[in-house]
């Protein structure tokens, strides 16, 4: 039979991390089984591989930001948290003890949910960092989970993590980076561009409806930048396809033209806001802006770990509010710059267009972030380095089991 692998992830980010990792597993070992258990959200980043999805899924009104506002955890739980755990719980137990190896990604839910397999397991701590307090406090559960014999590596985002980590006496830990960077490269996508003129990236996030609400701040903010600085600067949305289908609502809504995938906004006496939108040129756009606007988590990561400087403009959340983008701010250090201690007004738009024309015209500012970057989130490689070490694992004779084992210990029961 082949070997098993089982992904477990505790949300949207961790989700995309495994996938990328998947992608490569499959490069290397296209004969691998490989199945997930999503506990944020539905698993899209999953579905979208055609990995199959071994437990319960939902949607709920955090979307797994309930530690940047404790009032969501109620909301959540009237929506049936605790019931959708108990199933996902039961989820993990019957179909865990059927794989090789388990794989989580995510801080203590996703690592203990892993130990709850039964299963040796891989610990992936994307979304925890030293760089956010210089040294990074892990509480009783994760330490427990992450020191039992069965966990068989530690794998940080970051490299100055991994050496805290080994320097607080926590054993098997390894670098391993930010999987999507691997596969962040132009796809020759045309975004129009005039030559010589600095091109904004604007991010507002994946999440409906939050992302509407993101992007419509985003528009305001173009209008104030185009107001202060003309027509200096040009600005390229990297929207989900979801966002793009209400784009002409959107401009009907704050008062924009909208066609071909073009928002305008008439400021009279000649000046024109304008975006052109686009889902899908992530990719060119990450890689040819010179700033990004952002309002999102991974793919502001990503575009720090690119070099590119980036401003960002606190939402309501769930997930972009100001405590979620301050947190960014310790995490991504002087690339980051956060406008604002609460959801944007127009005083903070205004105060973000002075941000972006005063950081555009700092030469030596963007030119150190290039460098920064790199030294602050890693390297590529990530999900080449990460899909290896499960491979090394799964050869290795610790997963050797007797052939008189129990057949749940033998990986052959059927779902």
């Amino acid at each position: 039979m082949p070997q098993r692998v089982l992904f477990i992830s505790n949300g949207h980010g961790e989700d995309n991390h495994s996938a990328y990792v998947i992608r490569t597993l499959r490069e290397l070992a296209p004969d691998l089984d490989i199945a997930a258990i999503p506990i944020v959200g539905e698993g899209n980043a999953y579905r979208r591989l055609g990995v199959p999805i071994l437990g319960p899924t939902q949607v709920l009104p955090s979307g797994g930001f309930t530690y940047v506002n404790r009032w969501l955890l109620l909301k959540d739980i009237q929506a049936g948290l605790l019931s959708l755990s108990l199933r996902q719980i039961k989820a993990i137990r019957r179909h865990g003890p059927q794989f090789d190896l388990v794989h989580a990604t995510g801080d203590s839910v996703g690592q203990t949910c892993a130990y709850l397999t039964g299963r040796p397991f891989i610990s992936f701590i994307s979304c925890l960092s030293a760089l956010y307090e210089g040294h990074l406090q892990t509480d009783f559960v994760m330490r427990f989970v992450v020191r039992s014999p069965r966990c068989r590596a530690i794998i940080t985002r970051d490299p100055y993590t991994a050496t805290d980590l080994k320097q607080q006496g926590f054993e098997k830990v390894h670098y391993g980076g930010i999987p999507s960077l691997d596969w962040l490269v132009p796809q020759g996508k045309d975004l129009q561009l005039q030559p010589d003129v600095p091109m904004v990236a604007l991010l507002p996030g994946s999440r409906m409806p939050e992302a509407v609400r993101n992007f419509k701040l985003q528009m305001q903010f173009v209008v104030e930048a185009v107001r202060l600085m003309g027509s200096t600067v040009q600005f390229r949305a990297a929207l989900v396809p979801t966002l793009m289908q209400e784009l002409g609502a959107i401009a009907a809504d704050l008062g924009w033209q909208y066609e071909a995938g073009r928002l305008t906004y008439d400021l009279g006496e000649g000046a024109i806001a304008a975006i052109r939108c686009y889902d899908d040129a992530f990719n060119d756009i990450i890689c040819d802006t010179t700033l990004v606007i952002g309002m999102a988590g991974l793919a502001v990561d990503q575009a720090v770990a690119l070099g590119k400087p980036v401003i960002q403009i606190p939402g309501q959340g769930p997930q972009f509010n100001y405590a979620f983008a301050e947190a960014q701010d310790r995490l991504l250090g002087i690339a980051a710059q956060t406008i604002g201690t609460g959801p944007a007004t127009t005083a903070t738009l205004v105060e973000a267009a002075h941000c972006l024309h005063q950081t555009l015209n700092d030469p030596d500012y963007l030119t150190a972030c290039v460098d920064y970057g790199r030294d602050r989130l890693g390297t590529h490689g990530a999900s080449q380095r990460i899909a290896q070490l499960i491979l090394d694992n799964l050869q290795s004779d610790r997963f050797a089991v007797p052939s008189n084992a129990p057949a749940a210990e033998r990986g052959t029961i059927t779902p």
